[in-house]
């Protein structure tokens, strides 16, 4: 039986979003003993004073990085299964319940999406994503039993990707769900298709270099 699940998410620039976020994820779980962390990486539109009033923790760094983000709020965690979900509503809170429910057979289950939409992230899927056994590398809805987490980066700025091919390297069982997400928002906190497929390939290097080396 899960004992408690720690919500956490990253921000920047998500005022439109950080809300809605939080009231959807604690209409999901509000039978489920739970805490929402949210980590703002220097928002300038009052994302971080949103977030104040609604999560549990909310807590402003300097920009690092959605993986860095990640893992800071896992650290500051108090429950033993730890969700992962983006800001920006792309994943749906409602599915935490169907991502949780496959840790009885898993230590970290990943929410697939059913389409892929960039060539990195597609050519990751079948190369990294073929090495811990998911279709969608890149996605951060994620489910984690506290100890498959890392303590340390090596990588740096992985979109996510380090937290799970260490999982994978360390022997974790990682099991997947699919769903349908929505469709992308014009200006993605990655950046416009060019960087963004280039900034995932380059993470998906890091990966490869980290899972051999």
């Amino acid at each position: 039986m899960i004992r408690g699940i720690s919500v956490v998410t990253t921000t920047w620039n998500e005022v439109q979003n950080i809300e809605e976020l939080i009231r959807r994820v604690r209409s999901t779980l509000h039978d489920v003993l739970h805490e929402i962390i949210v980590v703002d990486d220097s928002s300038s539109d009052g994302t971080l004073k949103v977030a104040e009033r609604f999560a549990d923790i909310a807590i402003g760094k300097i920009r690092e990085g959605q993986t860095k983000g990640l893992l800071y709020g896992a650290k500051l965690s108090k429950f033993p299964v730890v969700v992962t979900i983006d800001s920006d509503l792309e994943n749906s809170p409602e599915g935490i319940p169907k991502l949780v429910e496959k840790l009885n057979m898993f230590d970290l289950v990943v929410a697939s999406r059913s389409v892929v939409p960039r060539f990195s992230e597609r050519w990751a899927a079948k190369t990294l994503g073929k090495i811990c056994g998911v279709s969608d590398f890149y996605s951060n809805f994620r489910a984690y039993k506290k100890e498959t987490l890392v303590n340390n980066l090596r990588g740096g700025e992985t979109f996510g990707g380090e937290l799970l091919i260490i999982a994978k390297k360390k022997g974790f069982r990682i099991g997947e769900i699919t769903y349908n997400a929505p469709p992308r928002r014009s200006k993605p906190r990655i950046g416009g298709s060019i960087k963004a497929n280039l900034r995932i390939m380059i993470a998906s290097w890091k990966c490869f270099f980290i899972y051999l080396f």
